[in-house]
């Protein structure tokens, strides 16, 4: 079928939403009052919060658990339940809090490139496009981690269509950032966008200064759409398997950056 994927230049400017975040108190209680030795008359501390320890532990890693299961069922059945937030905020911190806790306030975009060039890489991110796939279905970028086949990257009807599948995938896009300033260089904006069936196609912009500044008001937020996925911190993107027709251009060219 030829190349899997190819290069176009367009820009059209991105859409912007915002979400909401929330948070709980978890209550413990307390371990039995500590018994006072008989013979020292000296209080047997250690032993009480040794244990205490033990069960608060086995209690919390208990409710991440649960809280675990209950994200995957809902992204499984795309069903929105009234503590899925609650519980994705948990399992975020759960997650991300000990590697980066920067990367839990922020979109992974400002962690791998800075405010400003993630700032202009979602000002001038490309509209959410369909293309036909091989059999003539209309397929959107997805996220290749979730999504492998046709039938998942089908848009939704009308305006949804611009954000999500029909199997309530998120439309996305990876990200690349050559940055060749320091000498003497320029700055260029890469989009990769994977279809299943289609391939790999490349979106290259070339930024001024004057763009960098001009997007200098731009909010950057973990529920724009499409998604921005930087490829520099994508942890083992070199060692994914594709077929040999949707093999990615940029696998072992990206290096890794954390800004």
């Amino acid at each position: 079928m030829g190349k899997p994927w190819r290069q176009i230049d367009e820009r059209v400017p991105a859409a912007e939403t915002e979400a909401g975040a929330d948070g709980s108190l978890l209550f413990i209680p307390g371990a039995a009052t500590p018994k006072s030795d008989s013979r020292s008359g000296r209080s047997r501390l250690s032993d009480s919060s040794g244990s205490a320890t033990v069960e608060q532990t086995g209690l919390v890693l208990l409710l991440a658990a649960t809280f675990a299961l209950a994200i995957g069922f809902g992204l499984a059945t795309g069903e929105r339940g009234p503590g899925r937030e609650i519980g994705s905020r948990i399992a975020n911190r759960i997650a991300c809090g000990p590697r980066a806790p920067d990367a839990c306030r922020h979109h992974p975009a400002v962690e791998a490139y800075g405010w400003p060039v993630a700032r202009v890489l979602r000002q001038l991110a490309p509209w959410p496009m369909a293309r036909p796939g091989p059999d003539g279905t209309p397929l959107v970028p997805v996220d290749f981690r979730y999504c492998r086949r046709q039938s998942c990257a089908v848009p939704e009807a009308g305006e949804r269509g611009l954000r999500l599948t029909t199997s309530n995938r998120r439309i996305t896009y990876f990200t690349e950032v050559r940055d060749q300033r320091r000498t003497g260089g320029v700055l260029d904006l890469i989009w990769w966008l994977y279809r299943p069936g289609f391939g790999w196609e490349s979106l290259r912009r070339t930024v001024s200064p004057e763009q960098i500044e001009a997007a200098a008001g731009t909010r950057v937020l973990l529920s724009d759409s499409p998604m921005l996925v930087p490829l520099e911190t994508l942890d083992g993107r070199n060692h994914i398997r594709f077929p040999a027709d949707e093999q990615p251009p940029w696998q072992w060219t990206v290096p890794s950056s954390h800004n």
